[in-house]
């Protein structure tokens, strides 16, 4: 099953992984040693990346090397780019709204 990128960055462990990678490359058993969770579900976690297309498996004799292959998340930033910094003056603040208030004040009560 092929998976978008927004499925991948959805999880915080995963967005951690891709950080990990795109710095340097991993065994698998090397990514799982950063994390405080079980290899099988770090492993869940890389084939989910894989299937995204963001993380590259590469075999070198017994062991499997994790690479990060960060081309999809350029789909995430042209997404985000639709809403630049010049559509932000566009945006009406809801009423009642003043930046000097806490945001707690504009809360609804429970």
């Amino acid at each position: 099953m092929r998976r978008d990128v927004y499925q991948a960055i959805a999880d915080p462990t995963r967005r951690q992984i891709i950080a990990l990678l795109s710095q340097q490359t991993l065994s698998l058993n090397g990514v799982a040693e950063h994390f405080s969770v079980s290899r099988p579900a770090i492993s869940r976690h890389i084939k989910i990346l894989r299937q995204c297309g963001l993380i590259r498996i590469r075999q070198q004799g017994r062991e499997r090397y994790c690479e990060a292959s960060l081309y999809p998340l350029q789909q995430v930033v042209d997404w985000a780019g639709q809403y630049n910094s010049n559509s932000a003056d566009q945006v009406t603040p809801p009423s009642g709204f003043s930046p000097d208030l806490p945001l707690l004040l504009l809360l609804p009560e429970s």
